[in-house]
């Protein structure tokens, strides 16, 4: 009985879990879309830092027609192929034109749509073309089913995706009117660590304040996943409190997340001592409380969540605000962590800290979907095991993150090391199979990269802060 609990909940959860990340991989790669769209606004609406009213009538347009019709390009795209994203967009704009408020909502919803039902058709009815028909064929089905999707979001999906937008804004006004906006952080903490972070920031909380930002140009919402407070004094704790490779690593840690946003740094830290989730959440708790009376928001969503992007979305005459809500959430976490840090009897080996790292790891894997990876050789691939390496790609997800940082450490090592070879980072479902390559990612992730480049040379790490297998990967680079 209690095997088919654990089972029952451990399916809902990865059921969420693969959710939250089919909606944050529609936001996440237009990002800097959304980051165009808040400086615009900032700028040149009436109240903005330069107000200008020819510039300013980019806003709406932006808002109303570009942003959806990016989400739902990429949904459809992750989905099936360039076929997807096209059935996808052409849906989407019957939603669109089919209410009076922004639709992303309804992108999120249409876009995979229409990239399921062309692929659904061509699974179905792909071998039966005959020879010489296959472009008409492939024209005319995706443009007939995006025809019928955009009729039926416009008079469907349209009016069904406002009411809705309107009943969960209305939600989220009457929570803020309550002053129970704060209390939203027992929930966002601990899920974020759970890798549900982009989930919650692009998934939800993203499209709720554009529409708040879009009635009165800023919001809050932006601010309730993106403070980097929390982990910031988690991070603290460790350096003044912590032990072994924690503490030593920590410094490192905390420029990582709060200059670089890469907030998935620290959440090894809390999973090695689960009293730190009160930490946390008592660190949001505090940060979101002093932006509300300080009345501070965004303009737009600040990704990756670094203190810059933060201050560079932040209303105008906010910024105060914005910066106490940071300091206060680490001052409160710090405390907290503080305290059970000192008090803990645990000791906190290097073994400790590497196993929780790859719980973290794991979650990581769990949460788009995966199954924590068995190890890799550092160097897979006999066929490409004696091939002389031309180019270096840290490969993770998204492309962005944790790529990103591993790739500048490498790039560093490759450069003290005098090695002409470059150091790129890539999202995997953009690697390219090609002789020359060396391919590193994380293990979870090994297996995809494997099969998207087998021609490749791969490596996969635990811990991309600090792993020892970049090191072997100088000295291979040495000695070819």
């Amino acid at each position: 009985m209690e095997q088919t609990v654990s089972k029952s909940k451990s399916g809902g959860k990865s059921s969420i879990q693969k959710f939250g990340t089919a909606l944050s991989g529609m936001v996440m790669p237009n990002i800097g879309a959304f980051i165009a769209w808040g400086i615009i606004t900032a700028l040149f609406i009436p109240d903005g830092y330069l107000p200008n009213e020819e510039l300013g009538s980019i806003v709406g347009p932006m808002l109303s027609y570009l942003l959806p019709t990016l989400i739902a390009y990429q949904g459809g795209y992750n989905v099936y192929g360039q076929r997807g994203a096209v059935v996808g967009s052409i849906a989407t704009f019957g939603v669109i034109m089919g209410s009076e408020v922004p639709m992303l909502i309804g992108a999120m919803a249409l876009g995979p749509l229409g990239g399921f039902l062309i692929k659904k058709f061509d699974q179905a009815f792909g071998d039966k073309i005959k020879t010489g028909l296959e472009m008409l064929v492939n024209n005319f089905s995706s443009g007939i089913i995006g025809f019928i999707l955009a009729v039926i979001a416009f008079y469907i999906v349209g009016p069904f995706v406002q009411t809705l937008t309107d009943v969960m804004g209305q939600g989220v006004a009457w929570i803020m009117n309550a002053g129970l906006l704060p209390l939203a952080n027992i929930f966002i903490e601990p899920a974020k660590i759970l890798f549900l972070n982009n989930a919650i920031n692009h998934g939800i909380l993203t499209p709720l304040g554009i529409e708040q930002a879009a009635e009165t140009g800023k919001s809050i919402l932006f601010l309730l996943e993106a403070n980097p407070g929390p982990g910031l004094g988690i991070l603290a704790a460790y350096i003044a409190f912590g032990k072994g490779a924690a503490k030593s690593s920590a410094v490192g840690a905390s420029v990582i997340h709060f200059i670089g946003g890469i907030h998935e740094i620290y959440f090894p830290y809390v999973l090695m001592n689960p009293l730190l989730f009160l930490a946390v959440i008592a660190g949001g708790i505090a940060g979101t409380f002093t932006n509300v009376i300080m009345g501070s928001g965004l303009v737009a969503a600040a990704s990756p969540g670094s203190i810059i992007a933060i201050l560079g979305m932040a209303a105008r005459g906010t910024h105060l605000g914005v910066i106490l809500g940071v300091l206060v959430g680490a001052a409160v976490s710090f405390g907290v962590a503080a305290l059970i840090l000192k008090t803990s009897k645990a000791k906190e080996s290097d073994e400790d800290f590497e196993a929780k790292v790859q719980e973290s790891q794991n979650l990581k894997s769990q949460s788009k979907g995966q199954t924590a990876a068995a190890p890799t050789p550092v160097m897979a691939g006999e066929a490409s095991s004696s091939q002389n390496v031309s180019k270096i790609i840290f490969a993770c997800d998204a492309g962005m993150g944790s790529s990103a940082m591993g790739a500048s450490l490498l790039r560093k090592k490759v450069k003290e090391a005098g090695i002409d070879v470059p150091v790129t980072n890539s999202s995997i479902s953009n690697l390219t199979d090609e002789e020359g390559l060396l391919i590193i990612t994380q293990k979870e992730l090994a297996e995809r990269a494997s099969q998207k480049t087998p021609s490749a040379v791969h490596v996969s790490v635990d811990n991309f802060l600090n792993s020892p297998k970049y090191d072997e990967v100088i000295n291979r680079l040495k000695n070819q």
